[in-house]
């Protein structure tokens, strides 16, 4: 019987001076390697959030439990948040992660190759960002020796166009996404639409292209946070270059699919990865 293998706690990734390091933790399940990976990306509109436990509303689904159970490695990243620093900071320490996971992969008994990303909320946003801009040149912090690239990504209610969140917000939404003091405002540095450049530069649907790799979108319907326009905007011009991308909207969920069983979608998430990473 194959011990449970010692989890890599804190490993710093990034340094920037005058900042926190940024850091990952990292879990292994207890079968041979090498392992396919799941980077999981924390929610929290980029203003706070944990890499060490999910919020009260996904922590009954055990997520983290869940992945390591269908034999994927689980590395939990942070970022730098908006009050520490605006975009791009947060999309570059999520890229030095997976850069460092690639670089480290044999010792830490990893397949880099079978690279996933799972993020939801703004935590999706960056997911999405790191997807759609693997090995991209002209994306910040760019890499040539070592790829920031991934397999697929599971995006869940995850912000894609910064400048139509208010345009598609639900009748009831809870904020105004164009106020100065939104949390998408905050991360571009002002806001959102008298900075339409920052805010296109920090927009996932900006970077679409048929070269994406496999991506799941899933969103509630009721969503008075992120809108569900946002995912089903992203989807559709995925779909019209021919970029592989599955979309599923769920009935009567609010944000953090509050109102919905979590189980299923995490069972969803998980098969989609087992088609495209196995």
């Amino acid at each position: 019987m194959l011990r449970q293998p010692t989890p890599v706690i804190d490993a710093i990734v990034a340094e920037h001076p005058g900042y926190r390091p940024v850091t990952l933790d990292l879990f292994r399940p207890p079968v041979d390697g090498p392992l396919p990976l799941v980077i999981w990306v924390h929610g929290g509109a980029w203003r706070y959030g944990t890499n060490k436990h999910d919020g009260p509303q996904l922590a009954p689904a055990r997520i983290g439990d869940r992945i390591l159970a269908a034999g994927y490695a689980l590395a939990r990243v942070t970022y730098r948040l908006s009050a520490e620093a605006t975009f791009p900071a947060p999309l570059h320490d999520v890229k030095a992660a997976v850069r460092w996971l690639r670089r480290n992969a044999a010792d830490l008994g990893l397949d880099r190759s079978r690279f996933a990303i799972w993020g939801e909320s703004a935590g999706g946003h960056l997911a999405a960002l790191v997807a759609l801009t693997g090995d991209d040149p002209t994306v910040g912090d760019h890499d040539p020796g070592v790829s920031d690239a991934v397999r697929a990504g599971v995006l869940w209610y995850a912000p894609s166009n910064l400048l139509t969140m208010a345009a598609q917000n639900h009748p009831h939404g809870l904020q105004d996404h164009d106020a100065p003091d939104s949390p998408e405002s905050r991360l571009v540095g002002g806001p959102v639409q008298e900075m339409p450049k920052e805010s296109a530069a920090a927009s996932p649907a900006s970077y679409v292209s048929p070269n994406a790799p496999p991506l799941l979108l899933v969103h509630g319907d009721q969503d008075r946070v992120v809108p569900v326009g946002q995912s089903r905007e992203l989807h559709e011009r995925l779909t019209a270059v021919g970029a592989p991308a599955e979309l599923r909207i769920v009935p009567g969920a609010d944000h953090c699919f509050v109102g919905a069983d979590l189980a299923p979608l995490v069972h969803e998430g998980l098969a989609f990865l087992d088609r495209h990473l196995t």
